[in-house]
């Protein structure tokens, strides 16, 4: 049963199973396990980014395409369902218009891309997906009729999804285990049952005959080519179902942050993030973004934190207050990366399964 809802391919090592197991636990009870809305909200964005990483994930890990413009289709879906949601008004049907609409919009702007770059080597490719990115996200900044500009767009979800809506009065009195039975947790539920349909799918589009045709392009396309397998045209399928697939957790973003800027979806620092997130996990193996997802996730929210604790633990011992000050987490964050790298060359789940 559980082979077959992953496609056959297990995670093949029981610290991995382990890990995994905890990770899904975690985040199917979090409004229960961990109530508090920054904890919520951490679980909410580690559910969007594991879908935005394991679709990048289909072109680097799968296919060994190298491209910047993934934060392109994130941001795209995002603002379908943001600028459907401003016309359309608060209703469910304008998230699902919207939805489709950015995931339809990504996919024919990586088709035209692809058609015109994907026969040039890799790394002109990764440019001319960086200067797409960079000229899409000006246009978006610069056009503040209609997306706000600089500073974005605040919209309406429907009532049901609303912290204000309340649901279970009768049954159990408003609360559950102590957690508001409202819509902000429905919203939660949402996010989570719709990223763990979006994961499992890619899951199995990797393992089809159409992820093994990917992954032997990657590892010789010229051989792939010679047996008779059109390179370019998986290699553009495979970078139109990524960018579908990342334009729907864009639209997964806005709904949960009801807002959509340029910062919070066309940043390049988001695409800086999912690469290191695809490096921490590993890159081929779909757990591997359910793994550096979580890590970097937590570390980027809770690493400041927890060095507050430790400076004040060893202020009375020389040096070590400063080295762990507050204000120095980017560079522990960076240092916990190189060990990463170095200890685990092939990512946590490469590494777990024996993979050098």
């Amino acid at each position: 049963m559980i082979g077959s809802l992953l496609s056959g391919d297990l995670p093949r090592s029981k610290i991995l199973v382990l890990l995994l197991a905890m990770i899904l636990f975690c985040l199917a009870f979090a409004p229960f396990l961990f109530p508090g809305v920054r904890t919520v909200d951490t679980a909410a964005r580690i559910c969007i980014f594991v879908v935005l990483v394991a679709s990048y994930d289909l072109l680097l890990g799968y296919g060994g395409i190298v491209s910047f413009a993934h934060t392109m289709f994130f941001g795209i879906g995002a603002y379908g369902v943001a600028l459907t949601s401003t016309h359309m008004g608060r209703g469910f049907d304008a998230l699902l218009v919207g939805a489709g609409i950015g995931a339809s919009t990504a996919a024919a702007l990586a088709l035209l891309i692809g058609l015109f770059s994907l026969r040039v080597r890799a790394i002109f490719f990764a440019m001319i997906t960086l200067a797409v990115a960079s000229a899409v996200a000006v246009l978006f900044s610069q056009f503040s009729s209609l997306t706000g500009g600089e500073d974005g767009l605040t919209f309406k979800t429907p009532r049901a999804l609303g912290p204000a809506f309340k649901f279970g009065q009768d049954s159990f009195d408003g609360e559950l285990f102590g957690v508001k039975l409202n819509g902000k947790l429905l919203t939660y539920y949402l996010i989570f049952g719709s990223s763990a349909a979006l994961f499992l799918g890619l899951l199995r589009v990797v393992n089809s005959p159409f992820g093994r045709v990917l992954q032997a392009i990657r590892e010789n396309d010229f051989r792939a080519e010679a047996i008779g397998y059109r390179v370019v045209y998986y290699r553009v399928a495979a970078t139109c179902m990524s960018a579908a697939v990342a334009a729907l957790a864009g639209s997964l973003y806005a709904i949960w942050l009801r807002y959509v800027g340029p910062d919070t979806t066309l940043s390049m620092e988001i695409m800086i993030n999912i690469l290191l997130m695809v490096v921490i996990g590993g890159m081929g193996t779909m757990y591997g973004a359910v793994i550096g997802v979580t890590l970097f996730i937590l570390a980027q929210n809770y690493l400041q934190t927890l060095m507050g604790v430790l400076a004040g633990m060893t202020e009375d011992l020389p040096l070590l207050p400063d080295l762990l000050s507050p204000d120095r987490w980017l560079l522990w964050l960076g240092v916990l990366f190189i060990l990463s790298v170095y200890f685990f060359p092939s990512g946590v789940v490469g590494r777990l399964r024996g993979q050098r």
